[in-house]
């Protein structure tokens, strides 16, 4: 096993410190970026960070994050997290633990919001505590 931990992305977080900023908060995902690998320094693991609007690049990436036999995939699928069964479907299928994180709190949120395919098949969820919440999970992912 490697000491990577991907950092995986969907629909709509380049947008992050645009996009609804009274609901997703004022850090872009190279804010998020830098802080990750801040911390991943401090507890000895590389990150791999990545975005995509389409959701086939992140089943590829998780694949490719399986083949390389990383520690962890951190996966903020955005709107996938509701709808993809495609995404369930590969997190099942891989052996790498998946923590599915999100900035803010889905269940806290629309009726819509609060079913997770992701979390149905993850390791676990953490969300709601804005940017901190992927830190959150790569201490999570360190533990693993």
């Amino acid at each position: 096993m490697t000491d990577t931990i991907y950092v995986l992305n969907g629909p709509n977080l380049n947008l992050l410190g645009m996009r609804e900023p009274e609901i997703y908060g004022s850090d872009t995902l190279d804010d998020i970026a830098g802080m990750l690998e801040d911390r991943g320094r401090e507890l000895g693991l590389a990150i791999d960070m990545r975005q995509s609007n389409h959701e086939g690049h992140l089943i590829d990436w998780m694949h490719e994050a399986q083949a390389r036999d990383a520690k962890a995939i951190l996966l903020n699928s955005g709107a996938y997290t509701h709808t993809s069964l495609a995404l369930y479907d590969c997190i099942r299928s891989i052996r790498t633990p998946v923590i599915e994180v999100h900035i803010s709190n889905p269940h806290a949120r629309e009726e819509y919001r609060r079913h997770s395919y992701v979390g149905m098949a993850a390791k676990g969820t953490i969300a709601g505590f804005g940017a901190l919440s992927y830190v959150l999970a790569l201490e999570a992912a360190a533990r693993l």
